[in-house]
């Protein structure tokens, strides 16, 4: 087993684990700050038999993705916030039909074009409920260069083991940041392929369930009559739209499949937190503040801890609630006008810590200073 040690930018770790978990289709649009995925894909796709294809926009590029994935290949499409805006239509319709595939937003200053090179963590809620509908959505969030190498692969990994749509939510800074990285060997990685179907075409009904509320997948052209719809569906696929158990029953199971494998998706690390008297909640780009300013606190004497979030959606209320009643306070930085801490402050609610936002939104990173200045005015 041969590990690799390289110095990679964000971005290109996103683009070199996409590939290395088996993602063979690209489509997408050039735009600031995630080009270099494309600029990559479009280099290292050929070479494995992949495909890649430049759009005409943000919305064809998604609709491109789901048909390659619906014919049997790995996708993944990258673009910023307002190219996430465009996708939103059919990554609701992927949400739906149960199409498995990969969307990496590189945040970026909004709303609209907003602040193409500057960062931002300002789709949270886009991530969450851009698309209308009450759909289950799976969104993770990388930090670090290492991060985000792991959680492309883990996106992919879900979205296949799942059947559904994958957020990846990284930011300007960590999709433009160069880091050390020592990788693991191919052979250390799990890899997950999609469930493939086992029974024969006569018997075949394309949105059955198994016993993990995952319905086999079998891919276009393989003799299976396969019949997909936006509407509300039955397990053949055909629309039922009126049919109020058929809908009640598809909801339920689209959360409940997420809900069953929560333990596995719900990602947090846990620094200092042991005697924590004072906890900051970050994630993204912000978690590299927090965790500067946690060393700088800890060496004042002040014993502050901080939980980082991979996973946003589900958001992981049960690692926020098992520090309610232990700490005085969490504080919530964050480079928008306070996304993330209205979950914070729900996990909360009844207990002891009060909850206090940081927020920035011009453009410019939450320092360490900020935020160790935040943990001084709570104590």
């Amino acid at each position: 087993m041969k590990r690799q040690v390289k110095l990679l930018q964000g971005n290109e770790a996103c683009a070199m684990a996409a590939v290395a978990a088996g993602v063979r289709f690209f489509a997408g649009y050039p735009i600031t700050p995630a080009t270099e995925i494309a600029e990559i894909l479009a280099q290292e796709l050929p070479k494995v038999g992949g495909t890649f294809i430049q759009m005409e926009d943000e919305i064809a590029s998604m609709a491109a993705v789901i048909g390659a994935s619906i014919g049997g290949v790995k996708g993944l499409t990258a673009t910023s916030g307002p190219g996430f805006t465009l996708k939103q239509e059919n990554l609701g319709y992927a949400a739906m039909v149960q199409v498995p595939c990969v969307i990496v937003n590189v945040q970026r200053g909004g709303p609209s074009t907003g602040m193409p090179t500057l960062p931002a963590q300002m789709d949270v809620m886009q991530a969450r409920w851009g698309t209308h509908g009450d759909h289950p959505i799976i969104v993770l969030c990388p930090s670090t260069v290492y991060e985000y190498y792991m959680l492309t692969i883990k996106a992919v990994n879900f979205s296949e083991m799942l059947r559904m749509p994958v957020i990846i939510l990284s930011d300007a800074v960590v999709g433009h940041l160069r880091e050390k990285v020592v990788l693991p060997d191919i052979s250390e990685i799990e890899i997950v392929e999609r469930k493939k179907v086992t029974v024969p075409p006569e018997e075949f009904l394309p949105f059955k369930p198994d016993a993990d509320d995952v319905p086999p997948f079998v891919s276009y052209g393989k003799g299976y009559r396969y019949h997909m719809t936006s509407n509300n569906y039955d397990e053949g696929g055909y629309p039922a739209t009126n049919n109020h158990q058929v809908a009640d029953k598809l909801l339920r199971r689209l959360h409940n499949k997420i809900e069953k494998r929560r333990g596995e998706i719900v990602m947090t690390e846990e620094i200092m937190m042991d005697d924590a008297e004072v906890a900051i909640f970050a994630y993204g780009c912000t978690a590299r503040s927090a965790y500067s300013a946690v060393e700088t606190a800890r060496a004042q004497g002040l014993k502050v801890g901080l939980i980082k979030a991979l996973t946003l959606w589900p958001f992981p209320r049960e690692v926020v609630e098992k520090y309610g009643d232990k700490v005085q306070a969490v504080i919530v930085p964050e480079m928008n006008m306070g996304q993330l801490v209205g979950e914070v402050e729900r996990a909360l609610k009844d207990k002891k810590a009060g909850v206090r936002p940081l927020n920035r939104f011009d453009g410019k990173m939450i320092t360490p200073e900020q935020i160790v200045s935040a943990v001084k005015e709570v104590k």
